[in-house]
C-alpha cells in the first residue's frame, strides 16, 4: 500500500471557481503539462464525469489510466481512485477546497497515494510524489488565476512535503 503525500496552496479564486476547473477534465491537457489526453468515459445521473481516462507522460514513457471520481462533499472535495492503469497499482487521492481567510481565496490541499507496478526506491518515489504535487498545484493555480506556471526545480522540493 502506498503512503499518502500532501501539499497545500492558496488560490486567488472562490471554491466554486476552483472546483469548476477541477471537474473540467477534458481541458486538463491545456494546462496540466504531463497530461496528453483526457476523455470522459462515464457520467453519473447528474451528468458529472465519474470515469475519466488519462494518457500522460510518466518515467520517460506514456501511461494510460482510468480514474473513478467521487463527488461526496462537493464542491469542497473532489476524490478519485484508480480503476485501471498500465503502470499504476494505486493512484488515489483528493482535492480539498476550503474558503481562505480572505473570501476571494481558496485553500487547496492535494492528497495523493501512488504505487507503481514497477518497484522504485523509496527516496525516488518520495521525490517524484513531491514533484507531482507541487507541479499539479502550480498548474492549477496558474489555470484558475490566469497567470504563468511557476517552474518547480529540484531545489524547491522538500523531502518533508511528502508523507502521511
Amino acid at each position: 500500500m502506498a503512503e499518502q503525500a500532501r501539499e497545500q496552496t492558496t488560490i486567488q479564486a472562490s471554491v466554486e471557481e476552483c472546483f469548476r476547473t477541477l471537474v473540467d477534465f477534458e481541458s486538463y491537457p491545456e494546462w496540466a503539462g504531463d497530461l496528453k489526453q483526457a476523455t470522459v468515459i462515464a457520467y453519473d445521473d447528474e451528468e458529472r464525469p465519474v470515469v475519466v481516462e488519462f494518457r500522460a507522460a510518466a518515467m520517460g514513457r506514456s501511461t494510460t489510466y482510468q480514474l473513478h471520481y467521487d463527488y461526496d462533499g462537493a464542491p469542497n472535495r473532489l476524490g478519485w481512485e484508480l480503476l485501471s492503469g498500465d503502470l499504476e497499482r494505486e493512484l488515489d487521492g483528493n482535492y480539498l477546497l476550503q474558503p481562505g481567510t480572505d473570501p476571494t481565496t481558496t485553500d487547496v490541499t492535494y492528497e495523493l497515494a501512488v504505487d507503481l507496478i514497477v518497484p522504485i526506491p523509496g527516496f525516488v518515489k518520495r521525490r517524484a510524489e513531491a514533484r507531482i504535487l507541487k507541479t499539479a498545484l502550480s498548474e492549477l493555480k496558474a489555470r484558475v488565476e490566469g497567470g504563468p506556471v511557476v517552474d518547480i526545480g529540484e531545489d524547491d522540493l522538500d523531502d518533508d512535503s511528502s508523507g502521511t
